[in-house]
């Protein structure tokens, strides 16, 4: 047998209780709801039977709370106060003022653009609660599917699009390599590519960059070289931990230079002039049908960023 529910009692009835322990007097409560006296006494007793406690203690010459009705009239203030806040929260919820944003991101992007963005749009709207969930690209991809993550910040080469999701591309960077203090290569500001064609790398695996892998694979081949893969990782900063180690050299997007671990040095690579040195872009992806007003705030405030240059974003 389950318990019944209970009982619906509606704001109005609230109202009238309110009203009535404030003023102490039937006949000044009814004059202050714009009605009369005796609905109003009627209204009461009805709540009291919904109730099953007596909220007043009535004579002929005076009305008290109860110790019961002393006890809700703070929590009745309350309840009466956050439905008076509901429709102006609702239209700032419809206005993308207030909410919340779940927002996946490659770990380059945690070394400057999201910290920038994340306290500049927080400045502008505070009532926007944001999520920020590190995710490599293949899981954000995944994530925005199912509606698990509103918005994620992807790396990858210029042109790629994944399918599915709208795109608004931020930003592009070259690759630079990160190289071992200790190796003979640190000694040089820059390196002709012909001198680090031969070096291990340490490499994420395709699944979570393949523009970008695909990108760096395409240099090697155009060359006429095959890339010797001595160890992979995810992480970028697991990336460059491993190199300080000596285990190879790695290709990092160049924002990964504010990642200043001891043993490790970046270096630009020049290329021949018939061949390109590959470059990375950062995107905002989301899913284009499942646009909140929160996330429409976001998006328009990437498009104004990318809109004032470099300096903004």
């Amino acid at each position: 047998m389950t318990d019944s529910p209970e009982p619906w009692i509606d704001l109005r009835q609230w109202r009238q209780f309110v009203a009535v322990a404030e003023e102490l007097h039937f006949g000044r409560a009814a004059a202050r709801l714009h009605m009369t006296q005796p609905p109003l006494t009627q209204a009461i007793a009805g709540l009291e039977r919904t109730l099953g406690a007596r909220l007043f203690d009535r004579t002929k010459r005076s009305v008290a709370l109860s110790a019961t009705g002393a006890a809700l009239l703070p929590e009745v203030r309350d309840l009466l106060a956050r439905a008076q806040a509901l429709p102006p929260r609702a239209r700032a919820a419809s206005a993308g003022e207030v909410g919340r944003l779940r927002l996946a991101f490659v770990s380059t992007v945690g070394f400057d653009l999201l910290p920038r963005w994340v306290t500049a749009f927080r400045a502008a709207w505070p009532g926007v609660a944001m999520e920020l969930i590190e995710a490599t690209g293949d899981v954000q991809q995944q994530q925005l599917t199912q509606g698990e993550v509103d918005a994620g910040f992807l790396l990858h080469a210029p042109g790629f699009s994944p399918p599915g999701l709208a795109q608004l591309s931020l930003a592009q960077e070259p690759l630079v390599l990160a190289v071992p203090q200790t190796h003979a290569l640190a000694a040089a500001s820059t390196l002709p590519l012909d001198a680090v064609l031969a070096e291990p790398l340490v490499m994420f695996p395709r699944r979570i960059l393949p523009s970008v892998f695909d990108a760096v694979f395409g240099l090697y081949h155009a060359a006429g070289r095959s890339p010797q893969v001595a160890q992979e990782a995810i992480q970028m900063q697991t990336i460059v931990n491993l190199v300080s180690a000596g285990l190879g050299v790695a290709w990092v997007p160049e924002s990964v230079r504010q990642f200043q671990r001891p043993g490790v040095v970046y270096r630009p690579v020049r290329a021949p002039r018939d061949l390109v040195m590959p470059i990375c872009e950062t995107s905002l992806v989301w899913q284009p049908s499942a646009v909140t007003p929160a996330l429409a705030r976001l998006l328009d405030f990437a498009r104004e960023a990318k809109a004032a240059g470099p300096r903004a974003q």
